[in-house]
């Protein structure tokens, strides 16, 4: 089995946390071997071994082993250092947000035909265990014609916001936050037909976006609703979904982020990342009889090492991208809208 070189561009929580471990889940097919950051004197995350660790750029990008780089930077700098990786000729896979608009997305992807290399928004959600519990749960048809899906993403860190005076793209709760929710529902259904969306600041014109709310709606009677707030006490349930013959809901939300955030690795963990039995979604259904059913489903094992095992098929196998070019795109365009409405709103308030 041919094993990827691996190079890194940022060394912070997002390389260590969600990129690292699930690249060493898979020994035989990745090894990191270059991470890159500006002053790794001031890095806090404990070293990987094996790894050599730079500040020096062309130490990745200049490598001839190094076939895959991952952008693992703040959101402002994924253009840039995406565009570097990509004229060096390696492929790229691009933590999320992918970029800051619509157009250096495409432009990237032009680049990306013409070197013939593989560019990819890294969109690990799709392996959250609550998103496919409920997608295998609707592809039972169990549910029925489907009618509506809410998605929530709750916080209660009032702090986060109220620490931050302006506003800025950069730090939008949209940005940062809707981009993992969208995606699966572009994933799951598509791109709507329509969609109609309420941004805010809830601590006023010009301070930080942190709260959204998306309706998307397909062909009838569907409608998918993506809400989430930095101000929710308590949480509301993760998933729901009715259709004409009944509901689903999940309550918690995929329990691999509270595992990563403990250090608890899926290296040696076999429960790493597993829902327990209470932590089960609840399915509620009639049958064609006409019986009712009350069940806990249990919930789909996942594991984010699955995104990089698609990775290595598109780039060793030549299979097509689990993220698509397309998809990437219409995420950004969603983003971009919703904080372009956000923005014009508190132009007219000035």
């Amino acid at each position: 089995m041919r094993t990827i070189q691996v190079g890194m561009i940022g060394n912070g929580k997002s390389a260590n946390r969600y990129h690292a471990p699930f690249l060493l889940d898979l020994p035989e097919k990745f090894k990191i071997k270059t991470i890159y950051s500006r002053n790794h004197a001031r890095d806090s995350w404990a070293e990987i071994e094996g790894v050599c660790y730079t500040n020096q750029m062309e130490h990745v990008l200049l490598d001839p082993e190094i076939e895959l780089v991952v952008i693992a930077t703040r959101h402002d700098t994924h253009y840039e250092f995406a565009k570097q990786s990509l004229l060096a000729g390696k492929h790229t896979l691009v933590e999320k947000p992918f970029t800051m608009t619509s157009a250096q997305a495409i432009e990237l992807f032009a680049l990306a035909r013409e070197r013939d290399v593989m560019l990819q928004g890294y969109q690990n959600r799709r392996f959250d265990s609550d998103y496919l519990t409920m997608k295998a749960v609707i592809e039972s048809q169990k549910l029925g014609t489907l009618l509506e899906v809410e998605l929530y993403y709750d916080y209660y860190r009032p702090d986060v916001p109220q620490a931050v005076e302006s506003y800025s793209r950069m730090s939008s709760f949209v940005y940062g936050h809707a981009c993992h929710t969208l995606d699966q529902m572009l994933a799951l259904f598509g791109n709507p037909q329509r969609v109609v969306g309420d941004v805010r600041s809830l601590l006023g014109a010009g301070r930080m976006n942190d709260y959204f709310d998306f309706d998307l709606f397909y062909e009838e009677p569907l409608k998918v609703s993506v809400k989430s707030s930095y101000f929710r006490a308590k949480a509301r349930p993760k998933f729901i979904a009715y259709g004409t013959k009944g509901m689903f809901i999940k309550e918690t939300e995929d329990r691999q982020e509270e595992d990563l955030k403990r250090f608890y690795f899926p290296q040696g963990h076999p429960d790493f990342g597993k829902d327990r039995p209470f932590e089960f979604g609840t399915l509620i259904y009639y049958d064609e009889q006409g019986a009712y059913h009350e069940e806990k489903v249990p919930t789909v094992e996942s594991r984010y090492s699955s995104f990089y095992e698609a990775v290595y098929d598109t780039i060793v196998e030549g299979k097509k991208q689990l993220v698509t070019p397309e998809q990437t795109i219409a995420l950004m365009r969603l983003l971009e809208n919703a904080c372009a409405g956000l923005e014009n709103k508190s132009e007219d308030l000035k």
